[in-house]
């Protein structure tokens, strides 16, 4: 099957919202529906599955089968995942310092710069940090396609 022209960066944020309802998990969502359609396909780093399953080990409705089947679930999911190779690792440092942030956060960043993509985040604090740079959008901003 043919990937969509259009290809975004997803950082674990947005992608956790796809299990926990919260502010701006409707917006998340349309992304995730847009994906499963194939109007969209979506690139992450390797380390975007255990973000998520880490951020959901935290929140006290999540027991230990809701974290078996996450995991189980997005592993179906099939994401366009990359691995930490030599352009990703020194854009991501390079970006850490820059801009104060995690290598964490860093590394979908730079994932978006190397691939032309657009980064989707929910999260508020690093878009703060961000303010005027290219390429990062918050989740809010999803507009769905077709």
């Amino acid at each position: 099957m043919e990937r969509p022209e259009e290809v975004v960066v997803v950082d674990a944020s947005v992608v956790a919202k796809w299990f926990v309802e919260e502010e701006y998990s409707d917006e998340a969502l349309r992304l995730r529906d847009d994906y499963i359609k194939r109007r969209v396909d979506i690139a992450s780093t390797q380390l975007l599955p255990f973000e998520v399953l880490n951020s959901l080990r935290y929140n006290p409705e999540f027991g230990v089968e809701d974290l078996k089947r996450t995991a189980a679930a997005l592993e179906g999911y099939r994401f366009w995942l990359f691995p930490l190779t030599e352009d990703l690792a020194q854009r991501s440092v390079e970006n850490a310092l820059r801009h104060g942030i995690t290598i964490y956060d860093a590394s979908y960043i730079s994932l978006a710069e190397v691939r032309g993509a657009i980064l989707y985040t929910a999260d508020e604090r690093l878009m703060g940090k961000l303010r005027g740079a290219k390429g990062i959008r918050h989740i809010s901003a999803y507009k769905m396609k077709g």
